[in-house]
Formats: structure tokens, sequence, C-alpha cells
């Protein structure tokens, strides 16, 4: 299996990601869209959840497509973005019809940012602008790092950020993820500047330094102490998308198996304060030949390239005015 020529989710054709950020707040939206509308599924692993319109995404319920995705900061206020994501849609004439209306249907996560010091003190919230703009700006190539939903974001130890990924694998089928990395644990491995997700890194792609050399103290495997935030104010926050043509019900199963990128790519994961949420996304564009074969490929590499797509966005986290936590390339060098 090797990356897709952007390492990016949007290697999966069709897609487009747009980022919006506002630095004075640190916040941000991340919108995926793509050409037509696309199947969908959730998965919810972490026991602090914020989500918008999930419960459609069932394998039982009507809708067999959506519009767009939206990941943002800004806790519940941050669900808001998804609102400025319709509007726009609904002006390009997108959505689900139902006679003459037509309603674009546009799903949503939240990571909690709002303890990282950015100035939170706004007189109308933010985040229905911010879900505009990154739609606006959707396209195949985006930045990574300190962007979009990723701008405040935060990891036990180092500042967070937005991660993405792709492979290749037997069959043509393209894999592609999308995070949001937020986590209550910590992404490197203890206070090393190893990451979790070294077996799985291509190319040197968050600096080829490979795992942590000897065995490291159980003390270190959890979070680091942090005085100036509580433990509830995490989460982590993925799209892993494929041009497979998989079912609703197919789709949970990626979904699922995704969930293991987040377990290998941060320690501690899932936790009762990480609202830990997976999207799966498929375009549709190749059809399957061995379901069961196919799908054990597709969940394999949804959760390598997540993990990966983790590590690659703490590496590229970039350093901002009254940051709480330093950057991994402020602490160990480019």
């Amino acid at each position: 299996m090797q990356p897709g020529p952007r390492n990016l989710i949007t290697d999966v054709a069709g897609l487009r990601v747009g980022n919006s950020e506002d630095h004075k707040i640190k916040t941000g939206t991340t919108v995926l869209v793509a050409d037509k509308p696309f199947r969908a599924s959730v998965d919810v692993m972490g026991g602090s959840p914020g989500s918008r319109e999930t419960e459609l995404l069932a394998p039982d319920k009507l809708v067999e497509d959506i519009d767009a995705l939206v990941l943002s900061g800004g806790s519940a206020f941050g669900l808001d973005a998804a609102s400025g994501v319709t509007d726009g849609l609904r002006k390009l004439g997108r959505g689900f019809r139902v006679e003459k209306a037509t309603v674009p249907i546009v799903p949503g996560a939240i990571i909690f940012d709002l303890l990282n010091n950015g100035d939170k003190d706004w007189d109308e919230n933010p985040y229905r602008a911010l879900g505009a703009r990154a739609l606006a700006s959707a396209q195949e190539d985006f930045a990574l790092g300190t962007a979009g939903a990723g701008v405040g974001a935060l990891t036990a130890n180092l500042k967070g950020g937005l991660g993405s990924a792709s492979l290749v694998i037997p069959g043509g089928f393209t894999v592609g993820a999308l995070v949001v990395a937020n986590p209550t644990g910590s992404v490197t491995m203890g206070d090393s500047k190893h990451f979790w997700a070294a077996p799985f890194e291509v190319d040197g792609e968050f600096g080829g330094l490979g795992p942590l050399p000897g065995p490291l103290p159980f003390e270190q495997t959890a979070r680091s102490k942090r005085d100036w935030v509580t433990p509830i104010a995490n989460t982590t926050i993925a799209i892993v998308a494929t041009d497979a043509d998989l079912s609703k019900a197919q789709l949970k199963r990626l979904a699922v198996a995704a969930q293991d990128g987040i377990a290998r790519g941060a320690s501690p994961a899932h936790t009762q304060v990480d609202g830990d949420l997976i999207f799966s996304v498929s375009t549709g564009a190749r059809p399957i030949t061995t379901p069961v074969l196919n799908a054990l490929q597709l969940g394999h590499a949804a959760a390598v390239c997540l993990s990966r797509a983790m590590a690659r966005a703490i590496y590229l986290a970039t350093p901002a005015p009254n940051d709480p936590v330093s950057t991994w390339r402020e602490k160990w060098g480019s």
C-alpha cells in the first residue's frame, strides 16, 4: 500500500476540503464536500461527543446520500458551522429534494477548544460564517497542521491540529483520512518526540524517527499533567473516505474499524471525557468484487491512514501567540 499523489483524503476522486480560521479566537472549521451527494455513516466511541444529524446516517434511515460533512472547533457553539454550509449548499441547489423543497443534508461534529487562550468574548456566534467560508474555499489541496478546525486543537502535551493521509490498496481502491487531533491523550510516546503512529509511517511524513527505543514507563503512557485545563477539554473527530462502492451498513463497519486509528495514534483514547467520533464516506466510484476481503482491507487501510493523519496533524502544527503548550517543532526541532 502506498499513499495517493497528495497524501490527502482528496486522493479519493471527487472529494474537496475547505478550511476557515479565526486566529484571534483560536478556532476554525473544516468542510468535506464532493462533486455530487455521497453515502456516509458514523461511529462514536468517546464518552462526550458533540454532533449534528448523525442519527440519519444509520443504515435503516431514509436518506441515502448527504451533501457535506463539517468538523469544527467551538464545542456546542461550533455546531452552528453546519448552518453556514447548509446556506451555501442551498444557494448551489444542492440537497435532498422533497417535491419543491430542497434540503441540504450536512452532519457535523465538534471538538472542545474553548480553553486554548483564544479570545472567546464574541458578541455573535462566529461559526456560521466560518462554515460558509470553509465551504467556499473547498478544493483538492488544503493546509494541514494549524488550519481549519485544527487551529485551536491541543493534545496532552503538545499543540494539536488538522491532519490527513491516504493509501491506494490492492484492487485499486483509494482510502483517505481527515482528522482534527485534539485528544485527551498524547500523540507522542510519553514525553518523547516519537509518535505512537510510528510503525505506520510512510516516507518520513512525520519525521521518520521510528518508535521510541526501549520500554515506556506506565506513567508516561497516560495524560501528562496540565494545570491550565480541566480533563474534559478534548475530542478527536475524523472522516475516513473511499471510492469503494459501500452501503451504509458497510460504511458503519468501516467507521468502526477506523476507530483503531485513533487508538494507535493517541494514548489513552476513547475516554469518557473525549468525544471521539468518525464519519465514513463512499463516493461509490469503484465496485467491490470480494466483499469480505475488500471490507477487511478497507478497514485496515482506514485505521492506518487515520493514525498517520493524527501524527501529521501534530508534526505540522505551527506556533501562535499565547499558546498554552508548545508545538512539536518548537520542542523537538524540524
